[in-house]
């Protein structure tokens, strides 16, 4: 096998808080506009933190069937019509390929909550009993157990019978996911995947963990600005959810069938700090090493980076931790990269807020624009980069920095590149 094959990316399909859809979502997060407010998925009352950003989701209008709707969990559905748009992005028919040929990989973090919640609901009475009633579970309630499941739908839609597997490591599941269905296109055991990752955690029982560790913002007076990625006055995240796919290919076969390339995937590394469930390290080491790595791999130095999609969940250990470990990998550069976290306007959505960042940075590089940090208004003094606060700035980056922070102590970065300007 080699793995100096070039992997490019012709399809993206995106279902993000808002209106569903990849033309929506970058006109929200271009224009600087939120998708924040007080949570209707479930009942917010008995919570701290009772603000989301929810996908204004009809299946039947995104093209779901009933039978469908009836089978998969929202995160099943949400990687469905996603994966879809992908492919009619791409202009692929996968049907003309040798099936075995095409892989699939999809990341998530917490699966199918909201439906595995709602089974367990129903089989305990409310938790009225210790002991569930197996004879009142629901005839998907396997399915919704298994993450795998989530994997078997996606490939059975594409016909995908390469390698086909999920992955799921909490918050950096989607850049995880997409580098893994790279490494598989670069070494040649299979020549396109499409790949991406879903998360649909608002339920009551992610929103009851996060409250507890005090991780999301209790700010209710304006959920529009409750998320304030790297301001003085952030106090938490908001919970998202959605999904983004991907179709992959080896550049020669993308080439050969005329597709239209969004950009090559040229660097990826992922570290782990083995420190602290929840905590962080301020000097950011873990991070940064993740950093350089993939810019080795891409074989270019930080004065090349002209983009930096920050974590930025909005917590005040994270932003710090990653202000730090972008001056501790950048040098001086860091100074000069523009960054910007559109968590701000979109919420963090767990596993598939990765891929959802990586849409925006392939998105950003075609419009030559650059995303916003919405709501950032007071500068904190630990936090001293430049943030693109409010409005989106105009410009062109050859090369793009996304990373993701995840509980466990999971670092990742990944490299995009302007096709043409990977070496």
């Amino acid at each position: 096998m080699t793995r100096n094959r070039r992997v490019v990316v012709s399809g993206i399909g995106v279902v993000a808080p808002g209106t569903p859809g990849r033309k929506n979502f970058w006109n929200m997060i271009s224009d600087g506009r939120t998708a924040t407010r007080i949570m209707t998925l479930t009942d917010p009352t008995p919570f701290r933190s009772q603000v989301a950003a929810e996908v204004d989701f009809d299946p039947e209008l995104c093209g779901l069937t009933s039978t469908e709707v009836s089978r998969m969990d929202r995160v099943g559905q949400f990687a469905l019509v996603a994966m879809r748009e992908a492919i009619e992005d791409s202009g692929i028919e996968l049907s003309r390929f040798d099936p075995g040929r095409t892989g699939l990989v999809v990341g998530t973090a917490v699966g199918s909550t909201p439906a595995l919640e709602a089974e367990y609901v129903r089989m305990s009475g409310h938790g009225s009993t210790w002991e569930v009633d197996e004879s009142k579970a629901g005839a998907n309630y396997y399915s919704y157990y298994i993450p795998s499941s989530i994997a078997a739908e996606l490939a059975i839609e594409a016909g995908a019978e390469g390698p086909v597997s999920v992955v799921s490591s909490g918050c950096t599941s989607g850049l995880d996911a997409v580098a893994h269905a790279v490494d598989l296109v670069r070494e040649g055991s299979v020549d396109r995947a499409v790949c991406g990752a879903s998360d649909a955690p608002i339920s009551p029982i992610t929103i009851a963990c996060f409250d507890a560790i005090k991780a999301t913002t209790p700010r209710l007076d304006e959920p529009e600005r409750a998320l304030r990625p790297f301001d003085n006055g952030r106090d938490g995240f908001v919970l998202g959810e959605g999904a983004a796919m991907f179709v992959i290919e080896e550049f020669e076969s993308a080439r050969l069938r005329g597709a239209p390339i969004y950009g090559e995937i040229s660097g990826f590394a992922s570290r782990c700090n083995a420190y602290h469930m929840t905590g962080l390290r301020p000097d950011g080491a873990e991070m940064a090493t993740a950093i350089t790595a993939a810019m080795d791999q891409a074989r270019i130095i930080p004065a090349d980076i002209g983009y930096v999609n920050a974590h930025g969940s909005g917590t005040r250990q994270n932003d710090r931790h990653e202000t730090a470990a972008f001056k501790r990998a950048l040098g001086e550069h860091a100074y000069r990269a523009p960054v910007s976290s559109i968590k701000s306007m979109i919420g963090h959505s767990l596993g598939a807020i990765g891929s959802i960042e990586i849409a925006a940075c392939l998105l950003a590089i075609k419009h030559e624009l650059l995303p916003p940090t919405a709501n950032w208004a007071e500068r904190d003094p630990e936090c001293d980069l430049d943030y693109i606060p409010v409005q989106a700035r105009e410009a062109a980056p050859d090369h793009v920095l996304s990373v993701g922070s995840g509980f466990g102590g999971f670092q990742s970065a990944m490299i995009i590149s302007k096709w043409g300007a990977a070496r």
